[in-house]
């Protein structure tokens, strides 16, 4: 898993070097599909069914601008402006196991709001990580990630969340950005690995899927951010499998 994490990162950073006003989020596609193909790669992405959409997921990244929270589908008719925040997420299989990864870029100057909602996502991600300890409940993981969100003046979406990850993308459990006690809290253990992905909206949490059946936007149009790592449950406390 830490040669696949490896390639998602590595992935990600030269797609972040691409990412500029004028580019389409197709573009960022066409790269990333290559590097995962010379790899020697699959695409965790890629032809994967979704039970809830009833349809089959066509692309190896996920490019989600400003209201759109994740499963932005890329298309050379969405051109990236100045002032756009953009969540890129991608997976890949390397060896039988998966990586799973994503970040949320800034094109050119944008807002305050904007710049602060990309920081406190990222933050709350850094924190719940930390909390990522044999021993600890997932709760600690997923409560710490709420709390510093709303500390913030922002609120965690709901209706999509993190997920154990391993042999398969999805393995359980389900990891939440909130605490709800109807919710499973198991006790951490040496050898889990979890994708923890904080997505947030600067406006309220509800959410709606277009029409396309995959794009799951802010009901209030405002602003959103995603990021994500992998981290390994270790002897020595977490271990990000997803970063140098």
């Amino acid at each position: 898993m830490r040669r696949s994490g490896l390639l998602v990162w590595q992935i990600l950073r030269e797609l972040e070097k691409m990412t500029q006003e004028g580019i389409s989020t197709l573009d960022l596609e066409v790269a990333a599909e290559r590097m995962i193909k010379d790899a020697g790669a699959y695409p965790a992405f890629k032809n994967y069914y979704v039970e809830a959409a009833k349809d089959t997921y066509r692309f190896v990244l996920c490019t989600s601008i400003n209201h759109e929270i994740i499963h932005g589908m890329p298309s050379a008719k969405r051109i990236l402006k100045k002032g756009d925040i953009l969540s890129i997420d991608t997976g890949v299989k390397l060896d039988g196991y998966y990586g799973d990864s994503a970040t949320t870029v800034a094109i050119g100057e944008i807002g305050e709001e904007a710049r602060k909602l990309m920081r406190v996502t990222q933050e709350s991600l850094e924190l719940a990580i930390q909390q990522v300890k044999a021993g600890n409940r997932l709760f600690d993981v997923c409560g710490t990630v709420e709390r510093h969100v709303l500390a913030n003046g922002f609120t965690v979406v709901r209706e999509f969340v993190g997920h154990g990850i391993g042999t398969q993308l999805h393995e359980e459990p389900q990891v939440p950005n909130y605490v709800e006690r109807k919710n499973e809290n198991p006790r951490l253990k040496e050898g889990m690995v979890l994708a923890i992905e904080p997505m947030v909206s600067a406006g309220k949490p509800d959410t709606v899927v277009l029409k396309d059946k995959w794009t799951a936007v802010t009901k209030d149009g405002s602003n959103a951010a995603h990021y994500e790592h992998c981290v390994a449950v270790t002897h020595n406390g977490p271990w990000v499998l997803t970063r140098p």
